[in-house]
């Protein structure tokens, strides 16, 4: 993108500005920040903009609660008096088309909400066909939308060539490449999350990837109970075992370090005020693991200190329960402290990583969930092979 010439151009740039939204109030502008750069940029070589974003989930109807104007209002607070904010009531009606050819150098047009048409999902021809026809170039930079080929991912930059990626796009497609097709070693994943049957394709591509594993969540009672450990009333798969101890099995095939909690901290309900206790190895009827324990936690942090590379993916316990997200902020704060190459991805982790104040200290925050877990499962992005 860097290279490309805006000057006298106008650039349909894909955005992920699906921010949290309540009456009419922006509770967290993270994503609206993040597109800054590629949106300046253009703006500042003598292009214009159109902001293309879903909002919500408004299953092709307009709902008025899911509007875009409070964050086109956002956007011109940040960009301030230099540049012009505009916006559509449509996402490709008369007004929408009328905005498009009438911007000028400098300025932007937003978007009504792209989910107000029902073939934004769909991939729909017609749909794309418009909104290409509004632009000279197109720029996908909404990473966190890139796992879906939907009409303004997809289908857009299958019409309007050039296609690029824009800057934001472009550090989370670095941030994989310096990860894994070049990586410093030893390179660590620590997954977290409740299920196995969530992170199986994750687990089965990173063991040919990294030199070590580190497993928390509700996901290590499927993996402890394949290995004949009692998990008392811990969340597991039973019929995911086999699976958990292919994945152990194919590990020490790879000479990878497979690490599983060794201590837990129990509870005996699933409540912010139950009683705990802190267990070694077997966990006994009519308790529940929802953290690791202190001992799992030091052996953690030390794998983490000895590594150049860290993907994390997953929290180490019921992160949304104060007394049981020790374990998660632990690994927050080592990554911080620590000088590896460091890439959080998924929403608890991100969390995590802004409970402890310590975004700063990462080196890479992916702005994606579900595209950061299909990159983790080495699956090809849509959005990604569309462009150029």
């Amino acid at each position: 993108m860097l290279d490309y010439d805006f000057d006298g151009k106008c650039a349909f740039v894909r955005v992920d500005f699906n921010v949290p939204l309540n009456d009419g109030i922006i509770g967290d502008d993270t994503r609206i920040r993040a597109a800054l750069p590629t949106i300046q940029h253009i703006l500042n070589h003598g292009g214009a903009v159109i902001c293309a974003s879903h909002l919500g989930r408004p299953n092709g109807q307009v709902v008025e609660a899911l509007r875009m104007a409070p964050v086109a209002e956002h956007l011109q607070s940040l960009l301030g008096d230099k540049h012009t904010v505009l916006t559509a009531t449509s996402v490709c009606g008369e007004d929408a088309i009328a905005a498009a050819e009438a911007l000028e150098a400098g300025e932007v047009l937003v978007l009504e909400n792209l989910r107000f048409e029902a073939g934004e999902t769909t991939n729909d021809a017609e749909l794309a066909s418009k909104l290409a026809a509004m632009a000279d170039v197109f720029v996908q930079d909404a990473f966190g939308t890139c796992h879906r080929a939907h009409a303004s991912t997809a289908g857009v930059p299958a019409i309007l060539k050039p296609a690029l990626a824009g800057m934001l796009l472009d550090k989370e497609i670095k941030a994989f490449a310096n990860a894994f097709e070049s990586p410093k070693r030893p390179v660590v994943a620590v997954i977290g999350g409740a299920k196995v049957s969530d992170k199986i394709v994750v687990l089965e591509n990173l063991l040919d990837k990294v030199d070590r594993v580190l497993i928390g969540g509700g996901m290590a009672y499927t993996f402890l109970k394949a290995q004949s450990k009692t998990v008392g009333s811990s969340l597991c798969e039973d019929d995911r075992l086999d699976i958990a101890l292919a994945v152990i099995n194919k590990a020490a095939d790879k000479n990878v370090e497979l690490l599983l909690p060794s201590d837990h901290l129990v509870a005996d309900s699933f409540s912010e005020t139950a009683n705990t206790k802190v267990v070694g190895g077997n966990i006994p009827d009519g308790w529940m693991g929802l953290d690791i324990g202190p001992e799992t936690t030091a052996l953690y942090r030390e794998r983490l200190v000895s590594a150049a590379t860290v993907v994390w993916n997953g929290p180490m316990g019921v992160f949304e329960l104060e007394p049981f997200s020790h374990g998660t902020s632990a690994i927050a704060k080592v990554l911080a402290d620590s000088n590896c190459l460091s890439i959080v991805g998924g929403g608890d982790s991100v969390a995590a990583i802004k409970k402890n104040k310590v975004e700063n200290s990462i080196s890479h925050i992916s702005t994606g969930g579900g595209a950061f877990l299909e990159m983790l499962e080495g699956k090809q992005l849509p959005g990604i092979l569309a462009l150029s």
